[in-house]
C-alpha cells in the first residue's frame, strides 16, 4: 500500500534529534519493512510549546488552508491508500489528516495519541479540540505507551478501534549482533547515562541521578554522560559533589553510543516523566542492564528485575538503592545483561515491529472498506 505519513510535532527528517524524531523515523522504517511505500505527507509542524492562544489559532488557520491543498494535490497523484499520522497531542493536534484522508476516503490511522482532560479549558484548548477531533476521526488509534490508553479511549466512541505496539529500535543498525561485554567481576563500575541536557524534565533526572550518586560515593564507580544541550551548566552544577567520578561527553553519534554503552557495565536514567525512552532499548540491546523509573513507558520497554531494576519516578533514595544492590552483584550484571541482549532482539526489532504495524493497518483498512 501507499501510506501518507505525517508526524505532527517534528518531521523524521528534522535536523534537531530526539526522541520522538526517532519514533516517527522507526515507525516509517517498519512501515517500509513490511512492504509499504511511505511517502512523507508534510512538514508542518503545529508545534504550540507556550500555550500561545494567538499563535495556535494561527497554526490551525494555516493548517487547514495546506489541507484543502495536500488533499488536492495527492487525489491527483496517485492517491495513497490509508493516511498514518504519529503523535497527536493538545500542544500538537494533527491539523491535517482528519480532512485529508475523509477527502479521499482512505483509512486514517493514528499511531500514539495523548488525550489530557486538564488541558479542556487550559491554554492549549483549542489544541486540545483539534487533538480529540482527530483522534475521534481516527479509523485506528495505535498505542505505544500504556500510560495514554486510557484517556484515548474517553475520547473515542465506544468501541472504537484500537491497538497497541510494542516500542522498537533498529538493533541491527544501532547495535550490531555483536554479543553483551563480559561484566568485570571486580574493578571499577562503568555507569553510563544517555540523554539531552534540556531543562524542566531531563534536569529534573539529571538532578535525581546526583544525589543517588552522592549517597554511593563509598563504592568504586565511573559515570559517563553523553548529551548536551542548553542545560549543560545546571546538569554539571548537580554533579558538583561527586565530580571527579563523571566524564561529561558531550553529544555523540549513534555508532559511538552504541561503542560506549557496549563498554559499560550499568545504564541509569532516572526518567522523570519519559514518555518512552527509547534509549532505555539501545542500553538493552548493547547488553547493558538499566536501572530506570516505574513509568508505564519504561516498563514497557525493560523487562523489570529481568533485564533490569525500575524505582518509583524521582526517588533519589530508591535508585541509589538500585544502583547499589546492580553494582555489588556483579552475577546478577551478568544474567540481565545477557537477557537485556536477548530481551529487545526479541521483542523490540524492526523485524517483528513491522509485522505488529502490518497487521493493524490492514485491520483498519478493512474496517474502512466495511463501513464504506
Amino acid at each position: 500500500m501507499k501510506i501518507a505519513f505525517y508526524a505532527p510535532l517534528k518531521p523524521p527528517d528534522h535536523p534537531v534529534p530526539s526522541g520522538d524524531r526517532n519514533i516517527a523515523r522507526a515507525l516509517m522504517q517498519a512501515l517500509a519493512a513490511a512492504g509499504h511505500d511511505v511517502v512523507l505527507a508534510s512538514r508542518l509542524r503545529s508545534l504550540d510549546s507556550r500555550g500561545d492562544e494567538a499563535r495556535q489559532r494561527r497554526l490551525h488557520a494555516l493548517g487547514d488552508r495546506l489541507a484543502t491543498r495536500l488533499a488536492a494535490r495527492l487525489a491527483n497523484d496517485r492517491p495513497p491508500d490509508a493516511w498514518f499520522t504519529y503523535h497527536v497531542h493538545h500542544k500538537a493536534p494533527d491539523l491535517l489528516g482528519p480532512f485529508a484522508s475523509r477527502a479521499l476516503a482512505i483509512p486514517y490511522v493514528i499511531a500514539e495519541a495523548s488525550i489530557a482532560a486538564k488541558q479542556r479549558d487550559g491554554p492549549w484548548s483549542a489544541g486540545y479540540a483539534r487533538a480529540c477531533a482527530a483522534v475521534r476521526a481516527a479509523d485506528l488509534v495505535v498505542s505505544l505507551n500504556p500510560a495514554d490508553v486510557a484517556g484515548v479511549a474517553q475520547a473515542r466512541p465506544a468501541g472504537a478501534a484500537a491497538g497497541s505496539l510494542a516500542p522498537f529500535i533498529d538493533v541491527a543498525s544501532f547495535a550490531g549482533d555483536a554479543g553483551p561485554a563480559t561484566p568485570k567481576p571486580n574493578g571499577r563500575v562503568r555507569f553510563v547515562t544517555v540523554a539531552m541536557m534540556r531543562r524542566r524534565a531531563k534536569l529534573a533526572s539529571y538532578r535525581v541521578l546526583a544525589s543517588a550518586l552522592e549517597s554511593l560515593r563509598d563504592l568504586d564507580w565511573q559515570l559517563a554522560i553523553v548529551g548536551d544541550g542548553p542545560a549543560r551548566a545546571d546538569v554539571e552544577a548537580a554533579f558538583a559533589h561527586v565530580r571527579d567520578r563523571i566524564a561529561l561527553l558531550g553529544a555523540r553519534e549513534p555508532a559511538d553510543i552504541a561503542s560506549l554503552l557496549r563498554a559499560s557495565d550499568i545504564f541509569l536514567w532516572p526518567a522523570i516523566d519519559e514518555a518512552i525512552g527509547l534509549v532505555f532499548l539501545e542500553a538493552q540491546a548493547c547488553g547493558v542492564p538499566v536501572v530506570g523509573a516505574a513509568t508505564p513507558g519504561v516498563a514497557a520497554v525493560v523487562a523489570a528485575e529481568q533485564t533490569g531494576l525500575l524505582v518509583p519516578m524521582g526517588d533519589a533514595a530508591a535508585f541509589a538503592a538500585a544502583t547499589r544492590r546492580l553494582l555489588a552483584d556483579a552475577a546478577l550484571r551478568g544474567r540481565m545483561s545477557a537477557a537485556a541482549f536477548a530481551y529487545v532482539r526479541e521483542r523490540h526489532d524492526v523485524p517483528r515491529a513491522a509485522a505488529q504495524i502490518d497487521a493493524l493497518l490492514r485491520r483498519a483498512c478493512t474496517a474502512h472498506r466495511a463501513a464504506a
